[in-house]
C-alpha cells in the first residue's frame, strides 16, 4: 500500500489564498507511472477554478496541469516509460477510452467524461484528482507524455506546452496553417505568444491583432511578420478580407463580427478563449461569405505528443518567469493584470511546499 505523503499548495475556499496542503497518494496500478514533479506552469484556468468562477469547484483543490517531472516508479505492465525518464502530464489523466471520441484519439471530448488532472474524480481512489502544484503525481501511462531529450536543458519552459502549446497547436493544425496562409492571432498573452511561435514555425504569414500598442515589439520579436492595433478603425478597414484564418486566444468579450470581417471568403475564426458572457454573432456575415467559427478544446493525447515532438524539432518553448510556490498568490494577481511575459512556472523542486 502506498503511504507516500505528497506536499502541495491548495485552494481551501474560493475566496482564500492558496496555502500548504498534504495528502496520501493512492497506490500505483499496473499501468501507472509515478512522477516526481519538477515544474508546473500556471494557467489562467487555474485561477478560474481555484476561485470557482466557472462553478463546480471542489475544495480543497490542488491546481496545475502543465506538469514536467521525472518518473520514479512504474507499474508492472508499463512499457512506455522507465524509471529516470522525463514525463509530462497535461490537462487530462484518464478517460473512458471506449467511446467513439476516445477511439478517435479525442479524449478531451470523452462521452463518459474525461478525468481532468485536478478538480475531477480519480476513478481508482474515489477522491478528487490533485494537480501539479504538488511534489508528486500518479498517472496512467496512456495519458503521460514523453519529453524529448531536446528539451532537457529547458524543462521549465517546456511545461506550458502541456496546455498553452496544445491549446493553440490543435486549432492551427485543423485550420491547415502552413506556407502561403495568412493567419491573424488575437491577443499576445500566455496562449497568444505560443500561437505566434507555432504558426510561424508552420510556415504561415502571421499578424498579431492587439488592442495594446506596447505589444508590438514583443510580437515582432516572437516572430510575427506584422502587428495591427485593432482599436484604430483604419487598420480594421485596411485588413478587411485579409486572412485565411484568425485564432482568438483571449477570454475577454470582443466583437466577433468585426474580426469575421477580416477573413477572406471561406475563412475561419477559431476560438479557444471563453468569455464570461455570450458574444453576439451576425449570421449574415457567415452566410454571405461562407465564413465559419471553430471552437477547440486542448487536444487529444496523441495530438499533444505530436505537438511536443513538433516543438522539440522546431526549438519552441514558452517564454516564462520562474517562481517558487510561495509566490503563487501574488502570481495569480499578476496574471489578472497581464503582468507576466508570458507564463509563470513553479519550480516545485526548489520550493518548500510546507511553508
Amino acid at each position: 500500500m502506498n503511504t507516500r505523503k505528497v506536499l502541495a499548495y491548495a485552494a481551501y475556499k474560493a475566496d482564500e489564498n492558496l496555502k500548504p496542503f498534504d495528502f496520501v497518494q493512492r497506490d500505483c496500478q499496473d499501468k501507472d507511472v509515478e512522477i516526481e514533479i519538477y515544474y508546473c506552469g500556471v494557467c489562467h484556468s487555474d485561477i478560474h477554478q481555484a476561485r470557482n468562477e466557472w462553478g463546480g469547484s471542489t475544495f480543497p483543490m490542488v491546481p496545475g496541469h502543465e506538469i514536467i517531472g521525472k518518473v520514479i516508479a512504474v507499474g508492472g505492465a508499463v512499457s512506455k516509460f522507465k524509471v529516470g525518464d522525463w514525463a509530462g502530464v497535461g490537462c487530462m489523466v484518464d478517460s473512458c477510452r471506449a467511446c467513439s471520441h476516445c477511439k478517435a484519439h479525442e479524449e478531451q471530448y470523452c462521452k463518459e467524461g474525461v478525468t481532468w488532472s485536478y478538480n475531477s474524480m480519480d476513478k481508482i481512489a474515489g477522491r478528487p484528482t490533485y494537480g501539479g502544484y504538488a511534489t508528486h503525481i500518479i498517472c496512467t501511462e496512456a495519458f503521460a507524455l514523453s519529453i524529448s531529450k531536446k528539451f532537457e536543458n529547458n524543462l521549465a519552459a517546456t511545461a506550458p506546452l502541456l496546455c498553452a502549446g496544445i491549446t493553440t497547436f490543435s486549432p492551427l493544425k485543423k485550420l491547415g496553417v502552413g506556407k502561403g496562409k495568412k493567419i491573424g492571432i488575437i491577443g499576445l498573452g500566455g496562449l497568444g505568444h505560443m500561437a505566434v511561435k507555432i504558426a510561424v514555425a508552420m510556415g504561415a504569414e502571421v499578424t498579431v491583432l492587439s488592442t495594446s500598442e506596447n505589444k508590438k515589439a514583443d510580437a515582432l520579436k516572437l516572430g510575427a511578420h506584422h502587428f495591427a492595433l485593432t482599436t484604430k478603425a483604419e487598420n480594421m478597414q485596411t485588413l478587411a478580407g485579409s486572412f485565411d484564418a484568425i485564432l482568438n486566444t483571449v477570454s475577454a468579450p470582443i466583437d466577433y463580427n468585426a474580426y469575421l470581417n477580416l477573413l477572406n471568403i471561406g475563412g475561419t475564426l477559431a476560438v479557444v478563449g471563453i468569455p464570461a458572457e455570450a458574444v453576439p454573432v451576425n449570421p449574415a456575415i457567415l452566410v454571405m461569405q461562407r465564413k465559419q467559427i471553430l471552437g477547440s478544446l486542448i487536444g487529444g493525447i496523441a495530438e499533444t505528443q505530436e505537438m511536443l515532438d513538433f516543438c522539440a524539432e522546431k526549438g519552441i518553448v514558452s517564454d516564462i518567469e520562474i517562481i517558487k510556490v510561495q509566490a503563487i498568490n501574488e502570481a495569480y494577481e499578476r496574471v489578472l493584470k497581464s503582468d507576466v511575459k508570458y507564463r509563470f512556472v513553479i519550480d516545485v523542486k526548489q520550493s518548500d511546499m510546507s511553508k
